[in-house]
């Protein structure tokens, strides 16, 4: 098995390879090892990686972004991506936040200088990428980012900036790309407010980049009990990619998978192009089986039991898991999903709701206090840094 040209690791722990084919059983342990020297690092991010212990040529890439309060150890442990990735052979990169941009560790999916094609956070993640598919053999066709929430947001800029690189991508709880330029107008989309057109929606995709296509296969997941970003922003995320992919406007068929609710867009060849999951009762968070003894991840703050695996059923998607995968992991976790949003408070929706009841007074306020009201608001949500 090819192992030189390895990238600069810090703390290397196991990397062993061996030649041999996937495990049956993963090992308990998943670590994370930390990236160095992957490129300029505009956007001052750090990169951690899981590779499999059996890594074969041409090995796929999933690129998994946190969301706000979280961390990278924290996203992998939670989703399972590391604990799939061992059980079937494939590469994990996570990038991480830091607080120096961002006090509650949201990627800055809103800020300009970071959502924009070879800038910032986004040209960072980029960076990451070329450095693994150059040092570890990753095979560039199989290559595809997924994220939670801000994540979910920053999957999409890098689906919209760098749509040549990715085979398909992911958006849990998330918003569309490039909607919003000001932290006002960031609160507005998270809380469904003042939508932008369709048109909009899908100018500010074919302006991300020259790509002409092929596109990326997308797949929206959401909470239909999401108090921190709104359900409405599912549908506004299959609008903008309806554009480059041609399709009607009404889904071209529908189904429930464990009483929740799926559309699919079929493109003019008859493939899936995007995908709708909405998860009946969930709040905001990945949507998680952990009921089966082969149940991938595990429940937590934003990590919430549904009955149903958002992390298996991607990898299937993207042909990175098997239809026995899916059946495996959602074997016991039907009879046990939860029909209410899930009870955890965790500190970001605090700040959230801190920053809506700000919000709602801002009207009240004397005119030269308005601005201050909203922006300390946002920074509470962490929205503003």
């Amino acid at each position: 098995m090819r192992r030189s040209n390895r990238p600069h690791i810090k703390n290397r722990g196991r990397l062993a390879a061996k030649e041999t084919t996937v495990l049956d059983k993963p090992p308990q342990n998943h670590h994370l090892v930390e990236i160095g020297r992957f490129g300029s690092n505009p956007g001052s991010l750090k990169a951690w990686l899981y590779l499999p212990s059996i890594m074969a040529p041409g090995t796929p890439l999933v690129v998994a972004l946190h969301g706000c309060t979280q961390t990278a150890e924290g996203y992998a442990a939670g989703s399972g991506w590391s604990e799939l990735a061992e059980r079937r052979g494939f590469a994990v990169l996570y990038p991480e936040q830091q607080r120096s941009n961002n006090a509650n560790l949201c990627f800055n999916w809103f800020e300009p200088g970071d959502i924009s094609r070879d800038a910032g956070e986004a040209l960072s993640i980029r960076q990451m990428i070329g450095h693994l598919v150059q040092s570890q053999g990753i095979d560039p066709r199989r290559i595809f980012v997924t994220g939670l929430s801000a994540g979910g947001a920053m999957a999409n800029v890098m689906l919209a900036t760098y749509p040549e690189i990715f085979a398909g991508g992911a958006i849990i709880g998330g918003l569309p790309y490039g909607v919003a330029g000001t932290v006002a107008e960031a609160f507005q989309r998270m809380q469904g407010r003042n939508p932008p057109t369709v048109s909009r929606l899908q100018s500010a995709l074919k302006r991300a980049s020259n790509h002409r296509g092929p596109w990326p296969k997308i797949s929206i997941w959401h909470g239909t009990h999401d108090q921190t970003v709104r359900a409405r922003n599912a549908d506004q995320i299959a609008q903008q990619w309806s554009g480059v992919h041609s399709l009607a406007i009404e889904p071209t068929r529908g189904e429930l998978i464990h009483g929740h609710r799926r559309k699919v867009w079929l493109d003019a060849q008859g493939k899936e192009a995007v995908e709708i999951y909405l998860v009946k009762g969930m709040g905001h968070g990945v949507p998680l089986a952990t009921s089966s003894d082969r149940a991938i991840g595990r429940a937590g703050p934003h990590m919430l039991e549904a009955g149903i695996s958002s992390t298996v059923r991607i990898a299937h998607a993207w042909n990175l898991a098997t239809a026995a995968d899916v059946e495996d992991a959602e074997a016991a976790g039907n009879s046990a999903r939860r029909e209410e949003p899930n009870a955890a408070t965790s500190t970001i929706d605090r700040a959230l709701r801190y920053a809506r009841s700000r919000a709602n007074v801002a009207s009240a306020a004397p005119d030269g206090k308005i601005a201050k009201v909203i922006n300390d608001a946002l920074r509470a949500a962490g929205l503003m840094r």
